[in-house]
């Protein structure tokens, strides 16, 4: 990134026995075990991005050494590099590459000769990586957090380099320790203030880790809120863009999980009226349309469980009505599944007044359609087991739906 002093990258091509042998089995001897079970079963798990490797052959523990440290001596310091000269962001990503980059058998053989060894040598062998691990300066999360929100706060930074430098808080806001340091090292309102940014795709990542660092994270939930960033995300929700208003609705439905004053004031922001808009605007995209149903059904469950009164948006005709017509109507099992679990609530809040019920008026047409929808999958075997399960979700809505109106009935005579 640029826009901040950044501490010099040192190439160290070969760090694989030193990370993975010697780091890893001796800071972490309780891990040797695991490491040593995936190399048996030949497979890498463990990849820094994500992305699948081949088995590398490693070097001699003394000969890497030596390399490391004539580099250091050569001037070399800072965050370490991948010999594809892409950068380690911490000593915790250096160990995923390093383990999913090292040769099995030199795996085996380091795990084997480290358990052999005598209390007083584990001890010095720790001591020479900590000393090596000093050596070349690897920087805290708390530190790499802190240069990417720099080039948040620094209008000169390139769009690339702002871009980088909020794919780097996405990464690392997800241990919820960093999560919850985002706002004391005042990360949060830059990418508050990033979700007006004209750029799309900076909206769409801010929006993201936002997102991501108060999911089930009722502290960073609250520090959010009172940043007042719901009103930003709500207007994104209204966005053509369906990437853009997908990332926008996973923020507001991590931030309002579990979370009543978060649910207010998503009510006080008209929130209800962005998730009308979706449903109307996007019926031809099923992501969006499960990701509005998953919220309707949680919320109208969280009022269940909490026994709050239900929220007048929640019950308008609108809602009820487009979400009673997606368990038939939409050719997507799961979508199907979604509107039944969100239809199955909203029948639960629902009062036994026949004028109520009257929004429920083409349920029993929705649900007798899936009925026969779901009898033609059961006979594809690779569909029956799921095609069953909503099939007794189906019936159970049924069931809810007939004591309502007998109940109804009852309220009548």
């Amino acid at each position: 990134m640029a826009g901040a002093n950044h501490p010099r990258c040192c190439h160290l091509p070969t760090l694989l026995a030193i990370i993975s042998a010697a780091a890893l089995l001796l800071f972490f001897p309780r891990f040797s075990t695991t490491a040593a079970a995936a190399v048996d079963k030949g497979t890498n798990r463990s990849s820094l991005l994500g992305e699948p490797r081949e088995w590398a052959t490693g070097k001699d523990e003394a000969e890497i050494l030596a390399e490391a440290e004539a580099r250091a001596a050569a001037g070399g310091e800072g965050l370490l590099a991948r010999d594809d000269g892409r950068e380690f962001h911490s000593l915790d990503g250096m160990l995923q590459w390093a383990i999913g980059n090292s040769d099995p058998d030199k795996l085996r053989e380091k795990a084997a000769e480290l358990e052999s060894l005598s209390a007083e040598e584990l001890l010095k062998r720790q001591m020479e990586i900590k000393e090596l691990m000093e050596t070349l300066k690897v920087p805290s999360d708390a530190e790499l957090m802190k240069i990417a929100i720099a080039d948040l706060n620094n209008s000169s930074v390139l769009l690339e380099d702002r871009r980088r430098a909020l794919q780097e808080l996405l990464l690392f806001v997800e241990p919820i320790d960093n999560a919850n340091d985002l706002d004391k090292l005042g990360g949060l309102l830059p990418l508050i203030q990033e979700l007006s940014n004209a750029d799309e795709g900076m909206r769409t990542t801010s929006a993201w880790v936002l997102g991501k660092a108060s999911q089930n994270n009722v502290l960073v939930q609250n520090q959010i809120l009172g940043y007042g960033a719901l009103q930003g995300l709500v207007k994104m929700g209204y966005s053509s863009s369906a990437p853009e208003a997908a990332k926008a609705l996973y923020a507001v439905s991590s931030l309002i999980r579990d979370n009543e004053h978060g649910q207010e004031l998503f009510l006080s922001e008209n929130g209800y009226a962005m998730l009308q808009h979706v449903l109307s605007t996007t019926r031809t995209n099923v992501r969006l349309q499960k990701k509005v149903v998953s919220l309707l059904a949680y919320i109208a469950d969280f009022q269940l469980n909490t026994g709050k009164s239900q929220a007048p948006s929640l019950s308008n005709y609108f809602f009820v009505k487009s979400v009673v017509e997606m368990i038939s109507s939409v050719p997507d099992l799961d979508l199907q599944e979604k509107a039944l679990l969100a239809v199955r609530s909203l029948l639960q809040l629902t009062s036994a007044d026949a004028t109520d019920l009257q929004k429920f008026s083409g349920l029993n047409d929705s649900l007798n359609t899936l009925r026969l929808q779901l009898d033609e999958l059961t006979s594809h075997e690779e569909q029956r087991e799921y095609a069953l399960e909503v099939e007794i979700l189906r019936r159970e809505v049924h069931i809810v739906f007939q004591q309502k109106i007998d109940q109804a009935r009852v309220v009548a005579t």
